[in-house]
């Protein structure tokens, strides 16, 4: 039998069918039937747009959480997917052939679940964004670690619906598990660098080498976390700048946190010149303790001759902030600085300058010089 025979063959059955199946119900079934889809959409709408309109007025006013919850969840509402459950329970009310009540059963289930897990994403969504809010002023700690467990959470949470939607329509999922082990196992080994820095995350989270809102140095550059994803954690340097690093980078480096300093050691050295008396050395640590000592949230530690350098004397003075403050460091060190140029002023002490001297062993003309230089 040619193909456009059976063609014709099989449209013309299904339309018998769909011919048998309106004559089958009386005007007044398809009146029921029509009224119950009508009924539930009208339902729908008026309250979605009843809850969203009182509680966004409650929600702005108490900023509750769980009523926040609920406005997240009536936004999230699609009206199609309770269409397609208002004509599953609508046709309930009809004589319908085998294939439609199973192809409407099917749909029905499909839908169910899926709004479900729609509602559930829209509750995890507006737990994870108070937890977040609530976390930078109280916990950054917790803050950091809500945007990787979002994903996993979300990731799980569509996982189960779509398995429980295919294992209610029919469809056997302990092959599907089985596959999707066996796929796994591929997909990882070709996205491991993406796993690697997934896995550098949840490290991240777990360990908590640094925070949103620390400040860190990592191979020579530095600023304040702004966020830590799940593959990249994005610093604004103190120059201005946005510098992304791959998280399982980041945790290779060796990494610096000042904002868990809780104290600052600062070392610095000076010179004075050669001239210098030894009498007038002697004074110097002296005068370093007495620009430091006295001032506040600062720990003198030592002050030394430290060394006969190829053009002066070297000191070196050590001292502790005791906050980890980077401007009070900055302002605790100048006027470290002008209190010690004052002290070494009045003991009559100068500062080194870099000075080199050349020694001429017997008369030299500039000619001489000048070809030496050439060749």
């Amino acid at each position: 039998m040619p193909y456009s025979s059976v063609k014709n063959s099989l449209l013309m059955k299904q339309l018998l069918q769909l011919d048998r199946m309106l004559l089958q119900n009386s005007l007044h079934d398809w009146l029921i039937a029509v009224g119950i889809v009508l009924g539930i959409m009208l339902v729908a709408v008026v309250v979605k747009r009843q809850v969203i309109q009182r509680l966004s007025v409650v929600v702005r006013r108490t900023s509750s959480g769980p009523y926040e919850s609920l406005v997240k969840m009536a936004q999230a509402t699609r009206l199609w997917l309770l269409l397609i459950v208002a004509l599953k329970l609508g046709s309930d009310y009809l004589e319908l052939t085998h294939k439609a009540v199973e192809w409407l059963d099917r749909a029905a289930t499909v839908a169910v679940f899926l709004q479900l897990g729609i509602w559930l994403s829209a509750l995890l969504d507006a737990w994870i964004t108070r937890s977040r809010n609530q976390a930078l002023e109280n916990n950054v700690a917790a803050a950091t670690s809500l945007a990787p467990f979002s994903f996993l959470g979300r990731l799980l949470l569509w996982l189960v619906m779509v398995l429980l939607a295919l294992d209610n329509v029919g469809v056997n999922i302990s092959a599907m598990v089985t596959s999707l082990g066996v796929g796994g196992i591929a997909v990882a080994l070709a996205v491991q660098n993406i796993l690697g820095d997934l896995f550098a995350s949840l490290s991240i989270v777990i360990d908590k080498p640094f925070v949103i809102g620390d400040a860190i140095g990592v191979d020579g550059l530095g600023g304040t976390v702004e966020h830590v994803g799940l593959k990249t954690t994005r610093i604004r340097s103190n120059t201005g700048e946005q510098i992304v690093f791959s998280n399982s980078d980041l945790l290779k480096a060796r990494l610096r946190n000042y904002k868990r300093m809780q104290q600052r050691c600062v070392t610095f050295g000076f010179g004075v010149p050669y001239r210098t008396t030894p009498e007038q050395l002697e004074k110097v640590p002296a005068l370093a303790r007495a620009a430091i000592e006295g001032r506040d949230k600062l720990r003198f530690d030592r002050a030394h001759f430290k060394d006969l350098g190829s053009y002066a004397y070297l000191f070196e003075v050590v001292y502790w902030v005791l906050e980890p403050d980077y401007m009070l460091y900055m302002d605790s060190q100048q006027a470290i600085n002008l209190a010690l140029l004052r002290a070494l002023a009045n003991e009559g002490i100068a500062l080194a300058t870099p000075v080199q001297a050349l020694a001429v062993d017997g008369p030299v003309s500039v000619r001489s010089v000048v070809q030496e230089a050439r060749a």
